[in-house]
């Protein structure tokens, strides 16, 4: 339990403040999570050499780098809930989240319950271990859970931790609100929820094809028919695990459908009525539409920000130069010189290319420079 917590005062100085949050969240000093000596909230241009990481799971803060070179130095200790049915994309924004975190100098790391399922299971059968009416299992996977928790909690409170990001479907009401006991009732820690919705069934069934049939359950299936020469699932999937030899991806694709069918069953989704007490996040569809509810301080609004303007489909961005300017056929560097013949010829040229791509929502910029 954190009761003491350290905030800024006033430039140079610093307080200890005693004040635990009990109930809904609440923040500890006017609406700060995080300080510095000065007492003003970092930026990412402030973040010292020494404060980046650039691993997934990075190492702490150097010894030799003080409080006051700290520009993202976390107050109090965060917890990062990914909620959502299989297949939305939930651990790709948890890693993404994770480096992107520890990039800007704070001290992140996942913890994803499949693996801890794996962990005390070793071999997955097939979809009937998911169903809500598998007793032995649901216990088990209670209990991993519940295991993940402890860890969480463990890394946070005595291992330096600063943001420990939760990933799992935590689908119910009734595992939200047991992580929100066990986190910040019992810990006294900040919670934030990060919900990822998705209805479109192209995306859904690409997700299942290029990531999770190549995962850990479904490494000995064979891979799915794909005529995208370059796209991951016409790639060979890796061979390692005996549980699913001689099952076609097919197969798996299947099975997987059915596991989520049965994670539908009981889904519920974040609700802004009956769980106002909570801080949390929608995506809708990768990034279609964003709903934000009572997030809190300057590490959540980092992370709305930067799952804002993260992608979990794949896509191609195309860069070109403009086409020769009467400066460039003079030798000259910058101002806002007009095209050259050569220039608007290479123009018209792009144009014709880009419409041969035949590019699905195609977006182009504007720019007022004579040259573009």
């Amino acid at each position: 339990m954190r009761e003491n917590q350290t905030v800024a005062a006033a430039p140079g100085t610093w307080t200890t403040s005693t004040t635990k949050r009990q109930g809904s969240q609440v923040m500890d000093i006017t609406g700060c999570v995080c300080g510095r000596a000065t007492g003003v909230v970092g930026s990412v241009n402030d973040v010292g050499v020494g404060a980046s990481w650039l691993e997934e799971n990075g190492a702490s803060t150097p010894s030799s780098l003080s409080t006051r070179e700290r520009a993202n130095y976390v107050n109090i200790p965060h917890v990062i809930v990914m909620v959502g049915l299989p297949a939305r994309g939930k651990t790709y924004m948890a890693k993404k989240l994770t480096r992107y975190l520890n990039w800007i100098g704070i001290k992140t790391k996942v913890f994803n319950l499949g693996e801890y399922r794996r962990r005390v299971t070793q071999k997955y059968k097939n979809h009937n271990f998911f169903r809500s009416d598998n007793e032995e299992a649901m216990a088990l996977r209670q209990r991993c859970a519940m295991d993940a928790l402890e860890d969480v909690c463990e890394w946070l409170d005595n291992e330096g931790g600063e943001v420990a990001v939760f990933d799992a479907t935590n689908t119910t009401m009734v595992r939200r609100k047991l992580i929100y006991e066990k986190v910040v009732v019992e810990m006294d820690y900040k919670l934030f929820y990060v919900e990822s919705i998705c209805d479109d069934p192209s995306i859904i069934e690409s997700n299942i094809r290029v990531v999770k049939i190549n995962g850990p359950d479904y490494l000995k299936s064979t891979p799915v028919n794909c005529n995208t020469p370059g796209h991951p699932c016409f790639q060979e999937v890796k061979v390692s695990s005996p549980d699913y030899s001689g099952m076609t991806a097919e197969e798996a694709l299947a099975d997987f459908i059915q596991r989520i069918e049965h994670y539908m069953d009981q889904y519920q989704p974040l609700d802004e009525a009956k769980e106002d007490h909570l801080s949390f996040m929608k995506v809708y569809n990768t990034g279609q539409k964003v709903v934000v509810h009572k997030h809190e301080g300057h590490i959540q609004a980092r992370i709305v920000y930067y799952l804002m303007n993260t992608h979990v489909t794949p896509r191609t961005i195309y860069l070109t130069r403009h086409g020769e300017s009467v400066h460039n056929e003079q030798g000259r560097i910058g101002g806002d010189a007009d095209l050259t013949e050569n220039g608007r010829k290479f123009s018209k040229t792009l144009v014709h290319y880009i419409k041969e791509q035949k590019i699905p929502k195609e977006f182009t910029g504007l720019c007022f420079m004579l040259r573009i």
